[in-house]
């Protein structure tokens, strides 16, 4: 109490003049608006200034909070852009592939086994004879052709992969009217020959290999590959070219057997001539 005392004594001017001074600014604020107004707007100005720095503070402590929202909300996006892309990329790739094959009936199929490394590669797909399924018929998928229907039961059927050196396929180079049979080596599977090209043929690496369509086991246009090298046949007297294959047989699902409605007739007309 002494002390407070002794603090009071030693500072009574200032804390009347404090007191004073609070009064006059009371009395001045009451009774003028002028000085009201002013205060007034003084005081707004600096709370103002005080509640944006707040705000400012407040948005800054907020941010990582906000990224994480806008990371999710992006990865969101992300997924429905693919969801789009791959469902417009599927859409046109089916009017594509319909539009390709509307001479021929086409039956889909899932590979259930197959092989890749070995000289001689099958496939077994999930459709028999019971689903139209029969041998000597084509299989496609979106990349290119797969093989030659070999075997059948009811409902399976074993496919003569194109990574069979029995496999012998007439194809073209695109926009030519050169053409030959493409033919496993029994070496690497993304790669093939195509042999008996003339000498005469102009050619260059990269050009496209597509089927020549001159069977009924498969229309004419389907991609192949491309001319990855360019040699010499062993007798000197054609072309062997190698063919990077489209399609990637380690990684084959859904597949496509294609029935050419003519097949049979132009099956027994051919017979008839060899018959002869």
């Amino acid at each position: 109490m002494h002390n407070l005392w002794n603090f009071l004594n030693r500072f009574s001017h200032w804390l009347l003049f404090a007191m004073l001074f609070g009064g006059s600014l009371f009395l001045l604020y009451r009774f003028n608006v002028y000085h009201k107004s002013v205060i007034f707007t003084a005081v707004s100005s600096v709370s103002g200034k005080v509640l944006e720095g707040v705000s400012y503070v407040r948005s800054y402590l907020a941010l990582e909070e906000k990224n994480r929202e806008l990371a999710r909300y992006n990865i969101v996006l992300q997924q429905r852009i693919e969801q789009l892309r791959s469902k417009l990329r599927a859409d046109v790739s089916d009017s594509l592939f319909k539009e390709r094959y509307v001479d021929f009936n086409i039956i889909p199929a899932r590979i259930v086994n197959a092989t890749v490394g070995a000289r001689n590669n099958y496939l077994t797909i999930n459709k028999g004879y019971a689903d139209g399924i029969k041998p000597e018929m084509g299989v496609v998928c979106g990349t290119g052709i797969v093989g030659v229907v070999y075997q059948t039961s009811a409902n399976y059927a074993i496919v003569m992969s194109l990574l069979n050196r029995k496999t012998a396929v007439s194809c073209r180079l695109r926009d030519t009217d050169y053409f030959g049979y493409l033919h496993w080596s029994g070496e690497h599977p993304l790669y093939a020959r195509l042999e008996d090209i003339p000498r005469h043929a102009k050619l260059r690496v990269g050009m496209p290999v597509e089927t020549s369509g001159f069977s009924a086991v498969f229309p004419p246009g389907i991609f192949v590959g491309r001319v990855s090298r360019i040699n010499n046949s062993e007798d000197g007297l054609s072309y062997t070219l190698e063919v990077n294959l489209s399609t990637d047989f380690a990684k084959l699902d859904d597949v496509y057997v294609i029935d050419c409605p003519a097949r049979m007739e132009i099956d027994s007309l051919e017979k008839a001539i060899v018959g002869e």
